[in-house]
């Protein structure tokens, strides 16, 4: 069954939604991180993805302080994203709570680094984010275009030791449209041992029944629920 991982992205300590990763766009949906944590843990939720969006455009950690808060303040989960780009950087996150990170633009940039800490935590530990524009990986937050090729890029990581990503069609994120079904099965053919992690677009539960019924094996889930399109009772049977 597919794990649902509700998302909080936080800017200037607060939990926030973008549209296509536009800080432009930005909307605050709640002045209190810790407070959006707990009422997903109160709802059955076991995971939650975590986004320093502050930490993305600064390129390194600055949110750390709500990661520890929702951290020793509930029994979540955490895989956090956001700014990871040294070994300080992955040193504060795991001291703040993180059970996992997710190396995005380190892992385009400086792929030795990430193949060092594969190497040293594992793929249970370091998740690899494939955030796409036009099938090439984005990075910084979004705001620059890679050229490296979606599929290239993930067999190069698995290869690596990569066990899981989180995939991101940037044209989705946020406007509530519906998921990149085509992509995530395209994935999920070519890769069926790599747990495909799908993000970005959630609009209905409908979109969430299909990802399962397409074996993806866990979606996250944002904007669709701080809007109301999806309830969290709505999930109930995916949170047994």
């Amino acid at each position: 069954m597919i794990t649902i991982i509700p998302a909080i992205d936080i800017i200037d300590g607060k939990c926030v939604r973008l549209r296509k990763g536009d800080f432009d766009t930005k909307k605050v949906y709640n002045q209190n991180p810790v407070e959006v944590a707990k009422q997903f843990q109160d709802n059955g939720v076991q995971r939650l993805h975590l986004v320093d969006l502050d930490g993305a455009r600064a390129r390194k950690i600055i949110n750390w302080k709500v990661l520890e808060q929702i951290a020793s303040k509930t029994d979540l989960i955490i895989d956090f994203g956001g700014g990871v780009q040294t070994n300080d950087d992955l040193k504060i996150a795991f001291d703040s709570g993180a059970e996992m990170i997710t190396a995005g633009s380190i892992a385009v940039k400086n792929p030795e680094i990430v193949q060092h800490w594969l190497k040293n935590f594992g793929g249970e530990k370091i998740i690899l984010g494939a955030d796409v524009k036009n099938r090439k990986i984005a990075i910084h937050g979004w705001a620059d275009e890679s050229e490296h090729d979606l599929m290239e890029f993930l067999e190069d990581y698995i290869n690596q030791g990569v066990t899981q990503t989180i995939c991101t069609d940037v044209s989705k994120d946020g406007m509530l449209q519906g998921p990149a079904f085509e992509l995530y099965l395209e994935i999920k053919d070519k890769y069926p041992d790599l747990f495909v992690v799908a993000s970005g677009g959630i609009s209905k539960i409908d979109d969430v029944f299909r990802l399962n019924d397409n074996g993806i094996d866990a979606v996250i889930i944002g904007k669709a629920l701080y809007e109301g399109h999806i309830q969290l009772a709505d999930l109930k049977g995916f949170l047994c």
